[in-house]
């Protein structure tokens, strides 16, 4: 996410069409999903001091036994394609996430994901962003 102070700047410092040129391309969220994978693949999208954005693929993954993750910023994370369930460390019933189904995750939630489907690629959009405070 590119913000207006962030384009002022670059315009500022004659670096914004590089920045535009960016803004144009276009790309697809589900392309070039692997199959198979040793390891969950996250790639940062788009990065700036305020976002993060990542699409992460999950084959089958889950979180390590007894890892929890907590983390400092807060995380909005949408499933695209596949299933998978997460779990919190104060619920013991995990969600059920499919395609197109999102949730806002506190920072400092402590959450792991239980499954991903093994069948096909789980695609991931997650945004992490700091608290207004």
């Amino acid at each position: 996410m590119v913000l207006f102070h962030d384009i002022e700047q670059q315009f500022l410092s004659g670096t914004l069409s590089n920045t535009l040129r960016l803004l144009n391309m276009i790309s697809n969220l589900l392309a070039d999903c692997p199959r198979h994978l040793s390891a969950e693949l996250s790639e940062i999208l788009v990065k700036t001091d305020a976002v993060r954005i990542e699409r992460i693929v999950s084959a089958g993954h889950v979180s390590p036994d007894g890892f929890w993750y907590d983390q400092q910023e807060n995380e909005w994370v949408a499933v695209l394609s596949g299933e998978a369930r997460l779990r919190f460390d104060d619920d013991p019933h995990p969600l059920h996430l499919k395609p197109g189904d999102w949730i806002t995750i506190p920072a400092g939630r402590k959450h792991r994901v239980e499954w991903t489907t093994p069948e096909e690629p789980t695609v991931w959009l997650a945004v992490f962003f700091s608290s207004d405070e």
